[in-house]
């Protein structure tokens, strides 16, 4: 089986400015891999459980939050927030007998963009070792 995962990145606005500023193709060039989305949002503590949950149930294999360093988040408790999203979620994945890991969360430097692709590429490695979603297709293998 020829598996490619989707991977849909949840970013922080303030986190992934300056790394969007960069064309896809200068993205794609130091490592990002193909299959993995990003989906700007306005601060990683917007980000909801049920947004996470949503992007499983739509189709993805795993799901990237990125959020500000929680030292240097621009609204102070977002990236905070965020986490503790993540790990409800994470939880709510394992009392399903679902990989907890398919959610996973990174806090990286603004404008760093060598952590993102990192994260990325992680999370892309993790979701191909799983295949694919149990919630795709019904739940249907």
């Amino acid at each position: 089986m020829n598996f490619v995962p989707d991977i849909q990145v949840l970013c922080c606005h303030y986190t992934s400015q300056q790394i969007l500023a960069e064309s896809k193709e200068d993205l794609r060039g130091d490592g990002l891999p193909e299959n993995v989305t990003i989906n700007r949002v306005a601060c990683g503590g917007k980000i909801r459980e049920t947004a996470i949950l949503s992007a499983l149930e739509s189709g993805a294999d795993g799901v990237c939050v990125v959020a500000c360093d929680p030292d240097t988040c621009h609204n102070v408790l977002g990236s905070k927030r965020a986490a503790k999203r993540v790990a409800a979620v994470r939880k709510s994945l394992a009392e399903m007998d679902v990989e907890a890991d398919r959610v996973g969360m990174f806090q990286v430097e603004r404008g760093f963009h060598p952590e993102f692709v990192r994260a990325a590429v992680e999370m892309n490695e993790k979701i191909m070792g799983f295949g694919p979603s149990p919630f795709k297709n019904g739940g249907k293998k």
